[in-house]
C-alpha cells in the first residue's frame, strides 16, 4: 500500500526549525510500518485559522492520481476546521489519520458537523456580547482606542507572518528555481516548468515570469 503524507505546523519558525514535524513524520512512519510505504510528502506552514490550504490540495490531488492512502499526521486539531474536512470529504481519496486510526468517512462526517455547529454557536455567542456592549454605551470596532490598537498590532504581525511565509517558501523553491535556470531556461520558461511540476507560489498560486523574478530578487536582497 502506498501513502502520501500530509504534515502541518503552525508558525513558520515552526516550519524553519523543524519543531513539531519530527514528531509528526515518526508517528506516520510508526503507522505506515507493516502496511506499505511513503512515496510522498507534503508540508503546511500556515495559521490554524486559515482555511485555504495549499499543500493539503496538492497532497490529496497526488494521493488521488497514485491511488495511495492520504496519511494525515494529525487530524484531531485539523478536524475542528469545517473546510478542512469538505476537502476530505469531496476528494473521493482514501484518509487515514496516524493519531486517530480508527477514523472513517462517516466519523469525518460527524467531526464536520460538530466543528460546523461550535462555530455557529461562537459566532452566535460573539453577536449577542457585542449587542449587549453596544446597549451599555460601550464604544465598539476603531472607535475603541483599545480596538484599534489591537488592530494595529495584529495588522503589523499579518504583515511580518505573511513577509516570513514567502522567505520560507523561497528557500525551499529556489534550488529548483536554479536548477532550471543553469539549463538557461528564461524567466517564462522557468514559470511554465514550475507549473507543469504541480509547485505553487506561496499563495498558492501559478507562476508568472514576475513571480519568478520576485522570488530571485528576495534571495538576492536577503544575501546581500
Amino acid at each position: 500500500m502506498e501513502f502520501v503524507t500530509y504534515l502541518r505546523v503552525s508558525t513558520d519558525r515552526q516550519g524553519k526549525s523543524g519543531l513539531g514535524l519530527e514528531a509528526q513524520r515518526k508517528a506516520v512512519s510508526d503507522y505506515v510500518t507493516g502496511k506499505g510505504q511513503i512515496v510522498a510528502e507534503y508540508v503546511e506552514v500556515e495559521s490554524g485559522k486559515r482555511n485555504d490550504r495549499p499543500e493539503l490540495a496538492r497532497a490529496l490531488a497526488d494521493a488521488k492520481k497514485r491511488g495511495a492512502v492520504l496519511l494525515i499526521a494529525k487530524l484531531d486539531r485539523l478536524a475542528r476546521n469545517v473546510a478542512f474536512i469538505a476537502n476530505l470529504l469531496e476528494s473521493g481519496a482514501e484518509v487515514a489519520a496516524a493519531d486517530m486510526p480508527e477514523a472513517n468517512r462517516f466519523l469525518l462526517h460527524v467531526m464536520a458537523a460538530v466543528a460546523e455547529h461550535e462555530a455557529r454557536a461562537i459566532s452566535d455567542r460573539t453577536k449577542a456580547a457585542l449587542e449587549a456592549a453596544k446597549a451599555r454605551g460601550v464604544a465598539l470596532g476603531a472607535s475603541n482606542p483599545v480596538i484599534r490598537e489591537a488592530l494595529q498590532q495584529a495588522e503589523a504581525k499579518s504583515i511580518q507572518t505573511r513577509k516570513a511565509k514567502a522567505d520560507f517558501h523561497a528557500a525551499n523553491v529556489l534550488p529548483l528555481i536554479h536548477a532550471i535556470q543553469a539549463r538557461g531556461a528564461s524567466l517564462r520558461q522557468i514559470a511554465g516548468e514550475l507549473n507543469e511540476r504541480g509547485v505553487k507560489t506561496a499563495r498558492g498560486g501559478q507562476w508568472h515570469a514576475m513571480t519568478v523574478r520576485n522570488v530571485l530578487t528576495r534571495n538576492a536582497l536577503s544575501a546581500g
